[in-house]
């Protein structure tokens, strides 16, 4: 832990500054973005460690981070780290021994806050470090310096996801809670904060689907655009279309998490793909958009014109999912109606219960395929008047030894290969990198490197903690590093609790490791 002093306020030595074309096409040693690239690959072509060397791998340096909830992705610019310490602090960190260079502080009218800070990121462009602070704020901090250049209010709701840059324009987006005036995403130009555009998550009287929700101001969860994937023009907001993965989600299942962007062939299996488009010819080419939900249901859309692919259950079926059909022809979701709260004291079990949650995918374009981790958990539920009293469950007749593990799907014909089972859930996020390797680590402090062709474990590090989201890689002067953040995190204490595992807690720290 941090003792009480002054913050650090050095500079960063030589920055150069961040372009939008740099953005597009990173420097393979930098980590310009919470996914690396706006695909969300989460895949690094560094290869410096690879599947013949990685059992060398040994720790290069450590660095102690304050108390705290960490649930964040580090970015790395030309050797230097930036991320979100547990407390809402931002730091800049030299990536070759773990040193501070500045600390950016923030002071909240309330403290509490920032103890239970969950921004998942940060943003970079030009010489400025975007932070979405848990106060409503989004804030520009000097790259540099960490000095602030500006700050937007945007709502008195929290912003517990980071911002991207697209174009020129910081795009961020609050937690809903407050009807719909608090629930949208926002444009605000990189340079000044001057908002540039609003697009509000629920739908208003000049949005397609208002009048199906008969004027409702408040968020439900069966409004647009909840649990959607929507495409907007980054120049000005403006819906292109949308896809709504599950409609009148009753059990807060999010769809929110991270788009995959790709181009592949359609060709889904039928014995690993449960629902897929009928219309669809088989190996015609696509540009597409994955992702996994909390309710276990892996979509493909085609990111052009929203249209359903194909799309099936993580990790496996279930009579009681959230979805009880797609149609083959429209891609229009069915909700399933036998697990639905109808009246108070309602009681169901629907599977799956952050299947898949916060931590991030990857997706590897040697293999094709997309990683995700899973946990097979269910949703016990009793409706009330208001919500509902609910607690994870494991699915019947799963065995506790194999609640969770790693899915490798293949992204043209569905198919799912499965390894690292066991009973131990992960946290942390899932990375590809051109060495043919898979790095993950659980809540049980193993940190490991798979084979990403046929999943088998090659290596192996016990860490002092959970391993929390925050899985990178960069190099700096030609040697390659992986990074992970250990740490507290909202999802570990339910998790230990269902699978048995005994949760270190209270050990917050950067771990790096780099060959010999």
């Amino acid at each position: 832990m941090f003792a009480v002093g002054p913050l650090p306020h050095g500079t960063v030595k030589d920055y150069k500054p961040v372009t939008a074309d740099m953005l597009l096409n990173p420097s393979p040693d930098d980590w310009l973005q919470f996914s690396r690239t706006y695909d969300a690959w989460r895949y690094s072509p560094l290869k410096q460690v690879n599947k013949k060397n990685v059992g060398q791998l040994h720790i290069a340096w450590v660095k102690g981070l304050p108390a705290g909830t960490t649930e964040t992705i580090p970015l790395v610019h030309d050797g230097i780290i930036y991320t979100i310490a547990p407390g809402a602090d931002v730091m800049a960190i030299d990536g070759t021994n773990g040193d501070i260079i500045w600390e950016y502080k923030r002071t909240y009218k309330n403290p509490q806050i920032g103890s239970t800070e969950r921004t998942k990121s940060l943003a970079i462009y030009k010489d400025m470090i975007y932070y979405t602070a848990p106060d409503g704020y989004v804030v520009a901090l000097d790259a540099t310096t960490g000095k602030v250049r500006w700050e937007t209010f945007k709502t008195d709701t929290q912003n517990t996801s980071g911002a991207i840059v697209v174009e020129g324009k910081v795009i961020s987006g609050g937690t809903c809670g407050k009807g719909r005036d608090s629930c949208f995403i926002e444009a605000d130009d990189a340079d000044t904060g001057k908002e540039i555009w609003r697009f509000h998550n629920v739908a208003g009287p000049d949005d397609p689907g208002y009048a199906s929700w008969n004027g409702v101001s408040r968020t439900a969860p069966a409004d647009l655009y909840s649990n959607c994937t929507v495409a907007l023009d980054p120049s000005t907001g403006k819906l292109i279309w949308y896809y709504q993965h599950l409609p009148a989600d009753d059990w807060d299942t999010d769809h929110t998490h991270e788009r995959t962007l790709l181009t592949t062939t359609f060709n889904p299996d039928p014995k690993s793909v449960k629902w897929y488009n009928t219309e669809v010819p088989r190996g015609s080419k696509h540009d597409m958009a994955a992702m996994v939900g909390e309710s276990g249901i892996m979509f493909v859309l085609d990111r052009n014109n929203g249209q359903f692919l194909w799309a099936e259950p993580v990790p496996v079926d279930a009579p009681n999912l959230a979805i009880s059909n797609i149609d083959g022809k429209t891609g229009a979701t069915t909700i399933n109606y036998d697990v639905v709260m109808k009246a108070p004291g309602d009681h169901h079990v629907i599977c799956y219960w952050n299947g898949r949650s916060y931590w991030p995918t990857a997706y590897d374009p040697e293999t094709n395929s997309l990683y995700t981790g899973y946990i097979d958990n269910c949703l016990d539920m009793t409706g009330t008047s208001t919500s509902g009293n609910r607690h994870g469950v494991l699915r019947e007749g799963s065995d506790i030894n194999k609640i969770s593990g790693i899915a490798k799907i293949n992204l043209s014909t569905g198919e799912m290969l499965k390894f690292d089972v066991q009973n131990a859930p992960g946290t942390g996020a899932l990375l590809a990198t051109a060495g043919g390797l898979i790095f993950h680590g659980d809540i049980n402090r193993r940190f490991r490197a798979f084979d990403a062709a046929t999943g088998k474990q090659l290596w192996e590090s016990i860490l002092g903690g959970p391993i929390s989201v925050s899985t990178v890689t960069y190099a700096v002067g030609g040697k390659q590093y992986i990074m992970v953040i250990t740490g507290d995190n909202l999802a570990e204490p339910v998790l230990s609790r269902q699978s048995g595992v005994n949760l270190t807690t209270g050990h917050n720290a950067i771990y790096t490791f780099a060959l010999n």
